[in-house]
């Protein structure tokens, strides 16, 4: 079958379809026929070479997977057929094994590239709210509002009945985007953009999502009042947050959350959020938006792309 690899760090020029075997599943592992995968942002640090979790070479890039069910691994509860979710390490390629244990059914009629992010980007935008404990009446900050995870997150900060849900970003089209989902919109390319919070929360915020890691992280930490919760959940600079202890004297929390971590801690409340999401989906308030789709052999394309920095929700690929 046909795969993506990196074989050194880089560009996206790095990134190449190489031929190798179909994989087979294991105990408690599906292999699927993929026909979308939704892309990762970590991916481009990891093909970098600048990410602070470093990855072996060959790399592989990692994916939100929809595919049809074609081979069971031993003690699996689907069916050959069934079209399904589901997070993979090797996502970019014609087949891809699944973790059968968190795998989201998704309906015949369904849009292949929304219905990624059922397999991850939904689940783990639930999760990082509930993390941060969003008080009802509250005020919840999202960086990367208009991103795969973002997009999402401020959707779903609506059923935690917020005062007021902040998104930022670092473009006129994606700050409009955020404006679109309900948000307030803060341009994250001001130097002095925590102001522009301030001045929609002058008493600080309940609640801050960062995936970005580094001085954004820190100024974030900052805007964050008393018996609030940040929750740091990627490192997309390339720069993991350090937190000073006199940083959480003001009655602050700091938590970091790795949906893998949380379903090895707590396999069972992680189907539910997958339960929860799909609620959401099938009702309309959760809306996964597609900014582009590529095929599997334009994966240099998709990375520039997700480079740039220019999504309005999710790029996908298809085989």
């Amino acid at each position: 079958m046909r795969a993506v690899r990196y074989h050194t760090h880089g560009g996206p020029e790095v990134l190449q379809l190489d031929d190798v075997e179909v994989p087979t599943p294991a105990t408690g592992q599906v292999l699927v026929e993929v026909e979308a995968i939704g892309t990762n942002a970590i991916d481009g640090v990891f093909r970098s070479g600048t990410s602070p979790w470093p990855r072996p070479l060959p790399g592989k890039l990692t994916g939100d997977v929809v595919g049809r069910i074609t081979q069971l691994g031993p003690d699996t509860r689907f069916a050959v057929g069934d079209r399904v979710a589901g997070l993979s390490e090797d996502a970019f390629a014609e087949y891809a094994v699944l973790d059968a244990a968190f795998l989201a059914t998704i309906p015949d009629g369904a849009d292949a590239g929304a219905a990624t992010m059922m397999s991850m980007s939904g689940p783990l935008a639930l999760r990082l709210l509930e993390a941060g404990r969003v008080p009802a009446g509250g005020t919840v900050l999202i960086q990367s509002a208009a991103g795969g995870v973002g997009h999402l997150a401020v959707q779903l900060a609506r059923t935690f009945d917020p005062k007021t849900i902040i998104g930022t970003a670092s473009s006129p089209a994606r700050l409009d985007f955020i404006r679109s989902l309900g948000a307030e919109a803060v341009d994250l390319t001001d130097p002095d953009w925590p102001a522009q919070v301030r001045s929609l929360a002058p008493d600080g915020v309940d609640t801050v999502l960062d995936s970005v890691g580094g001085t954004v992280f820190n100024q974030g930490l900052d805007l964050v009042r008393p018996l609030g919760t940040m929750v740091t959940y990627g490192a997309i600079t390339g720069e993991l947050p350090t937190v000073p202890a006199s940083a959480l004297f003001n009655l602050r929390s700091v938590t970091g959350l790795s949906m893998l971590a949380w379903r090895a801690a707590r396999p069972d409340l992680a189907r539910n959020d997958i339960a929860e999401v799909t609620r959401h989906w099938q009702s309309g308030e959760l809306q996964p938006a597609v900014h582009a789709s590529y095929r599997l052999a334009d994966v240099q394309e998709l990375h520039k792309a997700l480079d740039a920095r220019v999504a309005l929700g999710r790029l996908i690929a298809t085989t």
